[in-house]
């Protein structure tokens, strides 16, 4: 593996507390693969037989049932996926693709639990990833559960500005029906909740999107700390 990678690796909080000789053992089987955009990487159902870790680019986590399919989370750099399935050697339930080129590192998950049973540190950090990645869930859940599409578009709009340093005009991250599925929408219920939403002040041109009015937008949203939290759709 390329020092690199070895040393971005190491810097995880997952990695970060292991014993150097434990690392050095969990990266002797891993290895670093570029992928271009829209490459299926795992598709659920099948065996975790590696912990993926985004070094650069993007990654789309998945499901499909009965025709239907919906975007689940974004991995973006630098971050595992999905650490769940490997610690219990289980199947994934979800499925991944790139949503541009991508590098990614594949540790093999037999060596994952190896370290496991032996580090301490590591067993410490591997409990908090995953409590982190449980709370990232339920807070989803509540969005998606307690509030209406208007509602789940606004606050998504205000956690998207915080990640944008509070600017009154930012980009969307990704394209509208990809935003629609994560909000849990169709790609029509989105178009008409942009345009409930220009009451409010927020106006949108293309990816562009400008809150005109952030008294009145936060007054809809009522943006709550046990939900809101950023971000709302972690890595699982």
């Amino acid at each position: 593996m390329p020092d690199s990678a070895f040393a971005g690796i190491r810097g995880l909080a997952l990695f970060a507390p292991m014993a150097d000789k434990n690392f050095t053992a969990l990266m002797r089987g891993a290895y670093v693969q570029n992928f271009p955009a829209q490459i299926d990487l795992i598709a659920e159902g099948d065996p975790s037989d590696f912990l993926h870790v985004v070094l650069s680019g993007a990654v789309d986590l998945f499901s499909t049932w009965n025709g239907r399919d919906t975007s689940l989370t974004t991995v973006r750099p630098i971050s595992t996926f999905i650490l769940a399935a490997t610690i219990k050697d289980a199947c994934y339930l979800m499925s991944a693709r790139t949503l541009e080129k991508s590098r990614i590192a594949l540790i093999p998950s037999r060596d994952v639990r190896e370290i496991f049973d032996i580090d301490g540190n590591f067993a410490r950090a591997i409990v908090t990833e995953l409590a982190q990645c449980y709370r990232a869930v339920v807070r989803a859940q509540k969005d998606l559960k307690l509030r209406t599409s208007l509602e789940r578009l606004a606050n998504y709009l205000l956690r998207l500005q915080r990640r944008n340093g509070g600017a009154a005009t930012f980009g969307l991250e990704f394209e509208k029906r990809r935003l629609a599925s994560v909000l849990g929408m169709t790609a029509e219920n989105l178009s008409r909740a942009f345009k409930g939403l220009q009451p409010y002040g927020v106006t949108v041109e293309g990816s562009r999107i400008t809150i005109g009015n952030q008294a009145d937008l936060e007054r809809f949203a009522k943006p709550n700390p046990l939900i809101d939290a950023i971000p709302a759709y972690g890595p699982a």
